[in-house]
């Protein structure tokens, strides 16, 4: 699995032989204790790790059908939000928000449910090209366009909590940044104290002027045939011709781009183009 990398949940026994099964130890004492039939899929970071989800039934349970598959693979983004988090943190607990912020070696803040900065690691100080401080303890975004995003996002936090990410353009000196807003729920608060969002800076790396599928998939929870339309219109195509290029109707590659529109917070393909080639390659 970690060689496929599937973008979509999998059967695993698809990808592996009768005789390996066979030959498989770890496989023999799984079934020998009635686990049965399992799925994965594997999302990569933009940092570059690998994350790996497995889900298994009990032998008498059958095997997944294509609803539950269905079901996981609208999960995903969702996993691999957690993925990120989890990654970067690369702590199981800490005894205070504080000492979290300045471990997991990422720009970030903890916030209040009203806009409130509770505390910030010096990474995140010391950005201050890009963060600035407003009226009662709060925040704001330099940048005008990823501003009204950002407080927008704030403010329906205290309503609906969803997960956002706003693309920051890149400017002379400084490179594209994808900050992450990440409401903290249930066990969280055992870890942020008091705390209603986390916030997240992510710096997008130098590379190619064209990102990855991949780390596209990871910035803005694009499915694998969105980020691949997403890279053809990047480079230059039009949307007839991106639609040709990965083989799908020009219908389809429309309402993928309405779909693209949406997760990047964005509204013609021009400005897509922008963010995108903003969003260089980690790799």
């Amino acid at each position: 699995m970690c060689a496929a990398q599937p973008a979509t949940f999998v059967r695993v026994d698809n990808f592996i032989t009768c005789e390996e099964i066979e030959r498989d130890p770890v496989r023999k004492s799984a079934t020998a204790f009635g686990i049965g039939p399992h799925l994965c899929t594997a999302i990569p970071m933009p940092g570059g790790e690998l994350v790996l989800f497995v889900f298994q039934r009990w032998l008498k349970d059958g095997s997944y059908d294509q609803a539950a598959i269905d079901l996981l693979n609208g999960l995903r983004p969702h996993l691999a939000r957690a993925g990120l988090v989890a990654g970067r943190l690369g702590l199981e607990r800490a005894r205070t928000a504080v000492s979290i912020l300045r471990e997991i070696g990422l720009p970030a803040a903890i916030m209040s449910g009203s806009g409130r900065v509770l505390t910030a690691n010096p990474l995140f100080e010391g950005m201050a090209d890009v963060f600035l401080p407003t009226a009662h303890g709060g925040m704001a975004i330099a940048d005008q366009t990823a501003n009204a995003l950002f407080q927008q996002a704030i403010a329906q936090n205290r309503d609906n909590r969803v997960v956002r990410s706003i693309p920051v353009a890149a400017i002379k000196g400084r490179p594209a940044l994808v900050i992450q807003l990440l409401p903290l729920r249930r066990a969280a608060h055992d870890i942020f104290s008091g705390a209603d969002v986390l916030v997240v800076a992510t710096t997008v790396g130098t590379g190619a002027t064209v990102p990855s599928p991949n780390v596209l998939s990871g910035l803005f929870d694009l499915t694998p045939a969105e980020a691949r339309l997403a890279v053809e219109l990047a480079s230059g195509h039009s949307v007839q011709e991106a639609a040709m290029e990965i083989g799908i109707a020009v219908k389809s590659a429309r309402t993928y781009l309405e779909r693209i529109f949406r997760k990047t917070e964005t509204s013609r393909q021009s400005e897509l183009v922008a963010l995108l080639k903003s969003a260089w390659s980690f790799s």
